[in-house]
């Protein structure tokens, strides 16, 4: 059984990507893993001031929902980040909580992730930035291994992926997780 963490940048409760998040939750489930989804929508996380006061302490002087959203980060052994595509990268919600994973960023070590977008433009390579987003950001953390990538272009509308072959492909990848 894995510790699975299903980050979901979703501004849309029941947007595209939040759904995929809970196909590949249901996957996982099935699968009998341990999910935890948080919808940063629900919390309050401020951006990064860069203080660096965090480089001695592992510790934001910050006083918001980032704390607990560490101690999550840092129990999982499976990480799956999804956001809807904004202007061809990751919105603004998940661009901030990966830059307020600073204080515990050297300590992490080992983690499986799983990337997820969602986009309204219906050409496939126009996610690629995003997914490099994500690439850039696991590429600063030790022996963080990519399990899975998937793309769901060509959803604008909320909703519009039900039915689609990504919500298939999200329940698969969480019962493989």
């Amino acid at each position: 059984m894995k510790n699975i963490l299903i980050i979901s940048a979703s501004p849309r409760r029941g947007g595209n990507s939040d759904m995929l998040c809970d196909a590949f939750m249901k996957g996982a489930l099935e699968a009998g893993h341990h999910v935890e989804k948080v919808a940063l929508r629900e919390k309050s996380i401020h951006p990064c001031l860069g203080c660096e006061a965090c480089q001695n302490t592992h510790v934001c002087v910050q006083k918001d929902d980032m704390a607990a959203m560490l101690d999550a980060f840092a129990a999982a052994d499976v990480i799956v980040m999804a956001t809807p595509v904004y202007f061809y990268t990751l919105c603004a919600q998940m661009k901030t909580f990966i830059d307020r994973t600073l204080p515990i960023y050297t300590t992490l070590s080992g983690k499986e992730f799983y990337f997820i977008a969602t986009a309204a433009d219906g050409n496939r390579a126009a996610l690629a930035r995003t997914i490099e987003a994500f690439r850039g950001f696991t590429d600063c953390l030790e022996d963080a291994r990519e399990q899975g990538v998937l793309l769901a272009p060509g959803v604008w509308k909320k909703g519009d992926v039900a039915g689609s072959d990504a919500i298939e492909q999200a329940l698969i990848m969480g019962r493989n997780a």
